[in-house]
C-alpha cells in the first residue's frame, strides 16, 4: 500500500483539528521568533516576564479561536477564498485580543514595531500554509485518493442536479457510484431500487448517502436513515426548494428550532461585512483621490477641454442601492449631445471623442466615481449603474433585475471582469450580466473585491473588446 493509499483510508477529518491547532502553533511560535530577531538581532528579549507573557497570550487567544464552530472546517467544494477570509478574520480577532491586553495590563516594554512584525510573518505563514494545504489536498484527491464513496437515492432533476456538482471537479474527492430509485428512467442509470440500498452500501463500503426524495415518500426516508444509522453511513438531505422558488441559492436559518427558508444569502446584509466594506471603500477612494487626481486631472482637463467645447465632468442620474437614485460622476468623453442620457455608447460611436475612446477604453473617464464612492452613493465593487430608462425598461423584461439594486453600484463588478462590459445589444447580454451581479451579491467578501479590483487592473492593461 502506497503511502497516498494509507492517507486515503485514513481518517484524516477526525483528527484535523488537533492537527491543525498544533501546526498553526509551530507558525505562531516560529513567526515570534523570526520578529524577534528581525527587531533586536537576537530572542534575547523574549526572556523579559512581560515578553512571555504576551507570548503566552497570543497562543491561548488563538488555541481558543480555532476551538470555535467553524475555525477549520474542511469542506470538499469549498473555495480556497473562503477558506482564507475565515482565517483572516481570526487574525483581526487575534489583533484586538492581544492589542488589548497589551494596553490594558501596561505591558511598557512590549514593541510595538516587534508586535507589526510578527503579524506580517504570522499573516503570510497562516495564509500560504492554508493554500499549499488546499492545493495538495486537491492534487492527492484528483489522483483518486482521499475520497469519498456516493449514492443518491433519489433519480431526479435534484438528484441529478447533486451528482453533476459533486463529478464537476475530482478535487472535491467524491467518487459517485450510482442513483437508487424505483423508477427506472432510460436517461439516469439507476442501480436498484430502496430496498437493495443496504445490501450496496455494505458491500461496497459507501461513506455518504444523498437522499432527493419528495417529503411526501416519509416511510422511505425513514427506512434509510435507519438503514444508514445501523452501518454507519452518514446521510445527507437534498430539500426541493424549487417546490418554493426557481432561485439556485438559498439560506435557511433557524428562529429557535424552526428553520426558516430565504431566498438568497446577503453577506452585506450583517452589519460587520457593510463596516468592513465602507471602511474599504473610503480608504481605496480617498487613496485614489490624493495619489492620482492632483496629477491626472488638470492634464485630463486640458485634453477635453482641447478637443472639444463643453463641460470637463460627465453628470448623469442613475439607479443606486434600492434603486435610489444618484447622480454619477463622469469625465465627458462624448461631444455635447442631445441623446447622451437616453442612448448607450456603441461601438464606432461617432458621439465619442478621440480622447473620449481613450478614456473608455482604459477606464478613466470613471475615476470621478471615486468621488460618488467616498460620499457613498457608490462603492469600488458593486453592480454597475445603469440609466435610469434602461434600468426601467430591463426591469421589466428580465424578472429578477431589480435584485441588483441589493447592494451599492460599483466602478466595477463581478460582470465587468467576466466579460459583461459596455453595450448590451441583446436580452440575454444583460441576462448575463444580471446573473453575475446577483451571484456578487450572494457570495461577497472583501477578498472577492479585491481579487474582483486586480483583475479589473489586469483588464485595463491587456484592453478590452467591448470597452468602447
Amino acid at each position: 500500500m502506497t503511502f497516498l493509499q494509507k492517507l486515503s483510508s485514513y481518517r484524516f477529518s477526525r483528527y484535523s483539528k488537533l492537527l491543525f491547532v498544533c501546526w498553526d502553533l509551530i507558525i505562531l511560535n516560529l513567526a515570534v521568533y523570526l520578529s524577534a530577531l528581525v527587531r533586536f538581532g537576537n530572542i534575547d528579549a523574549l526572556l523579559t516576564k512581560d515578553e512571555r507573557t504576551v507570548l503566552l497570550l497570543a497562543n491561548i487567544f488563538w488555541i481558543g479561536l480555532l476551538l470555535q464552530k467553524d475555525a477549520h472546517r474542511i469542506i470538499r467544494i469549498e473555495y480556497i477564498e473562503t477558506i482564507l477570509q475565515r482565517t483572516i478574520k481570526k487574525i483581526f480577532i487575534h489583533v484586538a485580543l492581544v492589542i488589548l491586553f497589551v494596553v490594558f495590563l501596561k505591558f511598557d516594554d512590549i514593541s510595538r514595531l516587534r508586535l507589526l512584525y510578527f503579524y506580517i510573518f504570522f499573516f503570510f505563514f497562516l495564509v500560504f500554509s492554508r493554500y499549499a494545504f488546499m492545493k495538495v489536498l486537491k492534487i492527492i484527491r484528483a489522483k483518486g485518493y482521499n475520497f469519498k464513496k456516493i449514492i443518491i437515492v433519489g433519480a431526479n432533476e435534484t438528484g441529478e442536479k447533486m451528482r453533476k456538482i459533486l463529478a464537476k471537479d475530482l478535487t472535491y474527492g467524491y467518487k459517485f457510484l450510482g442513483f437508487f430509485d424505483e423508477i427506472r428512467q432510460t436517461e439516469i442509470d439507476v442501480r436498484g431500487g430502496f430496498d437493495e440500498v443496504q445490501e450496496f452500501i455494505i458491500k461496497e463500503k459507501v461513506d455518504e448517502v444523498y437522499v432527493a426524495l419528495h417529503i411526501d415518500k416519509v416511510d422511505v426516508i425513514n427506512k434509510l436513515i435507519k438503514v444508514c444509522e445501523q452501518n454507519m453511513v452518514r446521510i445527507k438531505f437534498i430539500p426541493d426548494f424549487q417546490l418554493y422558488t426557481k432561485s439556485s441559492k438559498v439560506e435557511v436559518s433557524f428562529y429557535e428550532n424552526t428553520p426558516v427558508l430565504m431566498l438568497r444569502s446577503e453577506p452585506l446584509e450583517l452589519a460587520a461585512n457593510r463596516i468592513i466594506k465602507k471602511v474599504f471603500d473610503v480608504c481605496f477612494s480617498l487613496l485614489v483621490i490624493l495619489l492620482i487626481f492632483p496629477w491626472l486631472f488638470p492634464i485630463v482637463m486640458i485634453l477635453i477641454k482641447l478637443e472639444s467645447p463643453g463641460p470637463v465632468f460627465f453628470r448623469q442620474i442613475r439607479s443606486g442601492r434600492d434603486n435610489k437614485s444618484f447622480i454619477c460622476l463622469k469625465f465627458r468623453s462624448m461631444y455635447v449631445n442631445d441623446q447622451a442620457h437616453n442612448k448607450q455608447a456603441g461601438k464606432g460611436d461617432l458621439r465619442v471623442t478621440k480622447f473620449g475612446s481613450f478614456m473608455r477604453k482604459t477606464s478613466i473617464d470613471e475615476l470621478p466615481q471615486f468621488f460618488n464612492v467616498f460620499v457613498g452613493s457608490m462603492s469600488v465593487v458593486g453592480p454597475r449603474p445603469h440609466m435610469i430608462n434602461l434600468a426601467k425598461e430591463y426591469s421589466e423584461l428580465i424578472g429578477n433585475y431589480s435584485v441588483r439594486h441589493y447592494a451599492k453600484p460599483g466602478i466595477t463588478g463581478w460582470a465587468q471582469v467576466n466579460g459583461y462590459r459596455g453595450e448590451t445589444k441583446k436580452l440575454i447580454d444583460m441576462e448575463n450580466r444580471v446573473e453575475c451581479d446577483i451571484w456578487y451579491i450572494e457570495n461577497w467578501s472583501l477578498l472577492l473585491d479585491i481579487k474582483i479590483i486586480v483583475r479589473t487592473l489586469i483588464n485595463i492593461v491587456r484592453g478590452d473588446d467591448n470597452a468602447y
